[in-house]
């Protein structure tokens, strides 16, 4: 099982830095119209109306038991086990309506539309985050050290953040799609 794990991390980091290289990752074309305090700020604007959200961090308490109950198998590897799901494996990587992105365990709005961008490496890439929504802590299970981020308010896992995302910050939070709920701002959409 670790061999495997091991084998998954390296091919993740191959294809990351093929995307890198390729320069997917840093298209220009992709940069936001507005400033990323702007994009911060505003981020409510691409909230449906009466979308059912959860709006503080204040720690949800659940059971392990609760959460295997709550969650898809997937979801609960890769939220509650720190796994990751495979590469273009999530419909929300090609997701380009506009809206929301909430968190799948606890639905605290994480990121927008407007802070996704395509990093070609096959997880759905943002370049920052709705204020205040995550805790980070370093990771070493690739040798490497890791920058991993959880959802403040429930602890679930989303992915890892990395310095090769396009302007203006320069970072890629890659997240695993199943770890995310999409809420397009027109119900229609």
């Amino acid at each position: 099982m670790k061999r495997r794990a091991m084998l998954k991390g390296l091919t993740t980091i191959l294809l990351i830095a093929a995307a890198h290289r390729r320069g997917l990752a840093a298209d220009p074309a992709q940069t936001p119209r507005r400033t990323v305090e702007e994009l911060q700020r505003d981020w409510k604007s691409l909230l449906a109306e009466g979308a059912d959200v959860v709006l503080t961090t204040e720690p949800l308490q659940r059971s392990d038991e609760g959460w295997r109950k709550l969650l898809t198998h997937m979801q609960y590897r890769v939220m509650r086990e720190a796994g990751t799901e495979g590469t273009f494996t999530s419909p929300l990587n090609d997701e380009k309506r506009p809206g929301v992105f909430a968190c799948a365990g606890c639905r605290l709005p994480l990121f927008t539309s407007e802070m996704k961008f395509d990093s070609g490496t096959g997880w759905p890439s943002f370049f920052t985050t709705i204020p205040g929504v995550f805790g980070t802590k370093r990771d070493f299970m690739l040798i490497l050290p890791r920058t991993e981020y959880h959802c403040i308010k429930c602890g679930s896992h989303h992915g890892h953040v990395f310095k090769d995302g396009p302007p203006p910050t320069g970072l890629r939070y890659c997240n695993n799609g199943v770890a995310l709920r999409f809420i397009p701002k027109s119900r229609t959409a």
